[in-house]
Formats: structure tokens, C-alpha cells, sequence
């Protein structure tokens, strides 16, 4: 089939390679974000997906949004038969998701209709759930609503940060969406209503939504500072300024016993108290400085006994 691939970040990347690397596809056209400022240059910078585009030499649509006129005229130019997307960034119009013969197919990191939303793989770990995975599913107007393709699955383990988690998905759903294309070109998939049962939001994850709330119980700030690794990133407030943290370590076992936010650092390990069990912290990045050691730290710091982490 020919199609016009839509996505944006380095989870998509694997997606459009698959279809680059596929006999029985051809990509006219990727669609992507516009280029934005990166890096401490903050220099305009192509998206990954737009610089796999350049280098395998497809054209490349950097429209403000994918209603934008001519981008519209451009694909009808590009006669699509279907337009994979993953992660994309910005919702498609009706005038678009009509055009081609087989639809906009979206691969999505949840089971749907669990998690449905821009943060699914971070909702997962947050939620402490088991299982979760990716799905396709053909574009409608609704978020995420529309009829299901297949899925795969893949077990959430109990040290996965959401990066850890969305680069095995990215893999395992790449290789989803290429044998999605297959089937819908050879008629052996069809799309199924998806379930009214089980249906979950998860929406965009913000900076202030990472902030550990130490008061909650260690399991549940464990999944959190996971759930935001790493980005936006797990956050509290030590001396009127915040500092960064990489996942902690719930203690099984010992006689500690700490408030929540209270600090207590060891020579090599440094714990800070929860609702019930002490969390052992991980990395911490202090304001404007490198990740660090929590033990290394802490010795730079001083922290007194009886200190805490708000």
C-alpha cells in the first residue's frame, strides 16, 4: 500500500522504520510536528521522525496543524491508501481522516480502552498495573474511541521507569502496526468496536503532577517517581529549592522509622520517611546541577537530622 506516516518523537521512530524496511509498503509522505528549538543553542532541530525521513529521502509535511489547506491539498495529491500514526501530537481533522481508503490507523501504547490519552504509559505504572501494551486502531473524531485492529501485550515490571516501558512497547508495537498494515491490505484484519467496559483517561502528565507528595504511602511514591522518569521528571523541595530524583527503593525491611519527608542519610544510602515504609532515594539533581548519588548529595549538602523534603 502507499501510505503517509504522522508521528513525531523517538518512540515513532522504530514504527517508520518497520514500514521503510517493509517489501510491501511504500511511505510518499511523512507527516510530523514542526521542527522546534533544542538543545542550550536552542537551535530549530527536525523531529526524530522527520530526520529518519530525511535520511531514507520521503518528503517530509511540517504543517501548524494537519488542517492546514495545504497540506491538505498535499495529500490528496499523494493518493494515500492509509495513514499509520504514532504519537503524532495533534489531532486530525475529519477532512483528512476521510480522504484515504483505509483510514488513519493510530498505534497506541495502552490496552484500549484502558488509558486513553496522551500519557497511557505513565498512567499504567502510576496505576500499578501488571499488564498493559499497545494497541492499533482506526482514527475517528473522538479521542481514542475508534474501532480496534489488534494488540500486543507486555508486562510492567516493578523496577520499569515510563522510558524503560515505552522503548520495549515502541519495539513490540512497531512490529504490531507493520503486520496491521499487512493485514488491512490483504483483508485478513478488521476493525472491531472497541469495549464500553474498562474505559480509563490518561491525560497529559505536568510538571506539578510530578511533584512526591511524601505523605502518600512508599508503593505509591515508588510508581509515581517511576511513572515521570524521565520526563517530566520527580520532583520535591529541600531548602526552598526543588530538587530532581530518579526512582527510589521502598525499604522490606529493618526498624527505621521516619515522618513523612523526614531525611535521614547514611553513610551510603539515604532514606526519607512516607506514610508507611521509608523510601530509599536513587539519583537526586540538585537546581542546576548533574544527577548525583542521594549519598553524595547529602555530604554535599550537610543535611541535619530532622530535616525534610516538602
Amino acid at each position: 500500500m502507499r501510505l503517509l506516516f504522522a508521528g513525531t518523537p523517538e518512540p515513532a521512530v522504530p514504527s517508520l522504520r518497520a514500514l521503510l524496511d517493509s517489501p510491501r509498503h511504500t511511505i510518499v509522505g511523512v507527516l510530523t510536528r514542526p521542527d522546534a528549538p533544542a538543545g542550550r543553542g536552542r537551535k530549530l532541530m527536525r523531529s526524530p521522525v522527520g530526520a529518519l525521513a530525511d535520511e531514507a529521502g520521503v518528503p517530509v509535511f511540517t504543517p501548524p496543524t494537519p488542517s492546514d489547506p495545504e497540506f491538505l491539498d498535499a495529500l490528496r495529491e499523494l493518493t494515500p491508501d492509509c495513514c499509520p500514526v504514532v504519537a503524532y501530537g495533534a489531532l486530525v481533522p475529519r477532512a483528512a481522516l476521510e480522504f484515504p481508503a483505509h483510514g488513519w490507523v493510530n498505534l497506541h501504547f495502552s490496552l484500549l480502552p484502558a488509558w486513553r490519552g496522551a500519557a497511557p504509559v505513565q498512567a499504567a505504572i502510576r496505576h500499578g498495573d501488571d499488564i498493559t501494551g499497545a494497541t492499533t486502531f482506526r482514527l475517528e473524531e473522538g479521542l481514542d474511541t475508534g474501532p480496534l485492529y489488534g494488540v500486543v501485550t507486555e508486562t510492567v515490571g516493578d523496577t520499569d521507569t515510563a522510558g524503560a516501558l515505552l522503548g520495549r512497547l515502541a519495539v513490540s508495537g512497531a512490529r504490531l502496526l507493520a503486520a496491521t498494515m499487512d493485514g488491512i491490505e490483504d483483508g485478513t484484519v478488521v476493525a472491531r468496536p472497541q469495549s464500553a467496559d474498562g474505559v480509563s483517561h490518561a491525560p497529559k502528565v505536568t510538571v506539578a503532577d510530578a511533584r512526591v507528595e511524601w505523605s502518600a504511602p512508599a508503593a505509591v511514591t515508588d510508581r509515581l517517581v517511576r511513572s515521570v522518569t524521565p520526563e517530566p521528571g520527580a520532583w520535591t523541595v529541600f531548602r526552598d529549592e526543588r530538587l530532581g530524583l530518579g526512582p527510589v527503593r521502598p525499604i522490606r525491611t529493618g526498624q527505621v522509622v521516619l515522618k513523612p519527608g523526614e531525611l535521614r542519610a547514611e553513610k551510603r544510602r539515604v532514606l526519607v520517611g512516607t506514610a508507611t515504609v521509608p523510601v530509599e532515594l536513587g539519583e537526586v539533581r540538585p537546581r542546576g546541577r548533574r544527577a548525583m548519588p542521594a549519598p553524595d548529595w547529602a555530604r554535599g549538602a550537610r543535611t541535619e537530622p530532622g530535616e525534610v523534603l516538602t
